[in-house]
């Protein structure tokens, strides 16, 4: 699997939004590092390689359901393995059925089909709302 950087990256977004976390995480190197730099108290800063990412995933107990993602921009850098997206990301809180809207952008770098490191820089405020719901 040697997908172009920005293709990968398309993938991971659709796989997130459609659920399917398998095939988001064979899109993951299995060293692969995720961060989330800014994020409300209980949510990991960092997650070390597939297997912790993959448990991260089943056991986030499906707290926001998205439904689409408008807006996305990808945006490729001087680096080639280097790809920063923006979007917007709809959905509902699950517990309460009330709407979501976040608009995060993520710093990805793709080597050999995979994703090596993912930066994911969210808002925490939305995210907070919705856990005190």
């Amino acid at each position: 699997m040697n997908m172009r950087p920005t293709k990968v990256v398309e993938e991971i977004l659709r796989a997130g939004l459609a659920g399917d976390n398998e095939r988001f995480l064979k899109l993951m190197a299995p060293d692969v590092v995720l961060e989330w730099p800014y994020r409300p108290d209980g949510v990991p800063g960092e997650l070390r390689g597939r297997e912790a990412v993959g448990a991260f995933v089943a056991s986030d107990g499906g707290l926001i359901t998205f439904t689409e993602y408008t807006d996305v921009k990808m945006h490729e850098t001087v680096d080639p393995e280097v790809v920063i997206v923006e979007y917007a990301a709809h959905g509902v809180v699950t517990a309460t059925g009330e709407p979501f809207e976040q608009h995060p952008i993520a710093v990805l770098r793709v080597r050999d089909g995979q994703v090596v490191t993912y930066r994911d820089y969210i808002n925490p405020l939305p995210l907070m709302k919705a856990l005190r719901s």
